[in-house]
């Protein structure tokens, strides 16, 4: 099939994304003590099945996504409530390859207490949109631990498909040795994907 959308560049496609419940902003070191304060919410760093930062290496984490940003392989964000401007958590897209327009949607964590409040079905319209309507790409990646049946379960109410599992594919904070399933929306499958997602938060608050 020959591709002929030009795929916006990375330095281009780093604005901020805005939508009812919440906005993404470019992550910065400006985040630091609200993104601090959304992990100690939960304490997210304790959870096995996924990976968040301590709050006491939030701006080694900040950094890093910095770094990543400039040499555009990674857009990092700020989840934040587009009400209060309370910090909710972080995501980003990352892994970008612009050659072949495929990216994945990870780093992705929320305060417990913003959990089941649309935040993530949201956050996540806004960055599929941005990746398949701005920055042209035809294939986007969501990868989670095989034992995060929460998070699985939330990737398949975004409209991903599950294409497998990959097995001994990382070694997390604890030293288990993870298998990752890999789930995939591709751009025909996009449209179907962004009716279901509107609908459900036109319909209730949840995700």
């Amino acid at each position: 099939m020959r591709e002929t959308k030009t795929a916006t560049s990375v330095a281009a496609a780093t604005a901020e994304l805005v939508g009812e419940r919440v906005r993404l902003e470019p992550l910065d070191l400006h985040h630091h003590d609200g993104l601090s304060e959304a992990i100690r919410d939960g304490n997210l760093w304790e959870l096995a099945v996924t990976i968040v930062p301590h709050p006491d290496e939030v701006r080694g984490f900040i950094e890093d996504a910095v770094a990543a940003r400039a040499q555009g392989t990674q857009i990092p964000y700020a989840t934040v409530d587009a009400a209060t401007g309370r910090i909710l958590g972080s995501t980003r897209l990352m892994v970008i390859n612009t050659a072949n327009r495929r990216l994945e949607i990870g780093w992705t964590f929320l305060a417990e207490s913003a959990q089941r409040t649309g935040a993530n079905t949201e956050a996540k319209l806004l960055m599929l949109t941005h990746a398949f309507e701005t920055m042209g790409m035809n294939r986007v990646e969501l990868l989670t631990d095989v034992r995060n049946a929460k998070s699985r379960a939330a990737i398949t109410r975004l409209g991903a498909t599950q294409e497998g599992v990959l097995r001994h594919h990382m070694v997390m904070r604890d030293g288990w040795i993870r298998d990752t399933a890999v789930y995939s929306i591709t751009r025909p499958e996009w449209p179907d994907a962004k009716r279901g997602l509107e609908a459900r938060l036109t319909g209730r608050s949840a995700g």
